[in-house]
């Protein structure tokens, strides 16, 4: 049954699609708007590092700025991982990989995160899909998933073993093949070394200086960072403001996001309708702004893989009333006390 809905809910976003392009002509041109949209967020966020950095704007906006247009590069990234832009072209389709990371140097890898992201169209909600359970999507809700919520080294270091052992009884069940769990085990930890795990070293020790800071202000304290690291914070200070903390705020929006619109651990095989819901209910707006809106439209990317992001934002309203009458979920926001199941009577 889910296969009739499923290639329904397909072929009309795709028929969508293909009326919205014969009406601009100009979307044919994909390349060169996906090169456009990479210079503007690249052009936009050197100018207004650079008024930062002269004192001429406040560092809120600066965080706020970048970490909007760090989520706009991130869809960027997204879509060529899907081979959306340059495809034909590996030299600029390769560098414009390259930088939208080294602009996001929290996330992983894209090279590696392709595995686990065609990986996860596969395989999604399932005990083996790496990517979302690598951002805390089917873990019950605490302070421990708050905090770790946009963190992938520690993050990811705490629920590694019992992640490993899934696959491997995964693999022992017959769900998953031994060659494809040594590939996406192998894509988790290698897409971590070395930019991203040296990025939340530096957040990290940020972080502690913060801390011991505020306790020395307010309780007298005086335990500080030896001088080595107060110098070299002092010397990364440039970076940790205009890359790395509008980052962790893109990335913890994203992940919260994420990992409660798609399900877990009851998906049925196969079953698209199940994966995912649409979430776009007003409060969650500051989050999703920091992300591009994801929550709006990655529903409908799982249906349909092969469209750029700026397309399925045009087109959403049209692909929401096509999925809302087939059955696919709007704001089943209590799904965040299953965590992440599909069913209501599924057990934790």
């Amino acid at each position: 049954m889910y296969q009739k809905t499923t290639s329904y809910i397909r072929q009309e976003i795709t028929q969508t699609y293909k009326n919205f392009r014969s009406k601009y002509p100009i979307l044919k041109h994909q390349n060169a708007i996906g090169f456009s949209i990479f210079a503007l967020s690249v052009i936009f966020s050197a100018t207004i590092s650079v008024l930062w950095l002269n004192n001429m704007v406040s560092t809120w906006l600066l965080v706020v700025v970048n970490a909007f247009l760090f989520g706009v590069l991130h869809e960027l990234e997204h879509d060529l991982i899907h081979y959306m832009y340059f495809k034909n072209n590996k030299i600029v389709h390769n560098l414009l990989l390259l930088f939208v990371w080294l602009l996001r140097p929290l996330t992983l890898n894209p090279w590696f995160r392709r595995t686990l992201h065609f990986h996860h169209h596969r395989f999604s909600g399932t005990l083996h899909d790496i990517e979302e359970r690598g951002v805390t999507n089917g873990e019950k809700w605490g302070i421990i998933r708050f905090l770790f919520t946009p963190d992938l080294v520690l993050g990811n270091l705490i629920r590694v073993r019992k992640l490993f052992a899934d696959i491997k009884q995964e693999v022992a069940n017959g769900n998953l093949k031994i060659e494809v769990a040594h590939k996406i085990k192998q894509a988790g930890v290698f897409g971590l070394i070395p930019i991203t795990i040296v990025s939340h070293l530096i957040l990290y020790l940020f972080s502690i200086q913060l801390i011991l800071n505020f306790l020395d202000v307010n309780f007298g304290l005086g335990i500080y960072l030896p001088e080595q690291l107060t110098s070299l914070l002092t010397y990364l200070s440039p970076l940790i403001y205009i890359i790395l903390i509008p980052n962790l705020l893109r990335q913890f929006c994203l992940h919260l996001v994420t990992s409660n619109l798609h399900y877990f651990g009851d998906v049925e095989k196969g079953n698209v309708v199940e994966q995912t819901q649409v979430i776009n209910v007003w409060w969650t707006f500051p989050l999703q702004f920091f992300c591009f809106f994801f929550g709006w439209t990655h529903a409908i990317h799982h249906f349909v893989v092969n469209e750029t992001f700026y397309v399925r934002h045009l087109t959403r309203k049209k692909a929401h009333q096509i999925m809302r009458a087939s059955g696919v979920r709007f704001n089943d926001l209590a799904s965040i006390k299953r965590a992440n199941r599909f069913h209501k009577d599924s057990k934790i």
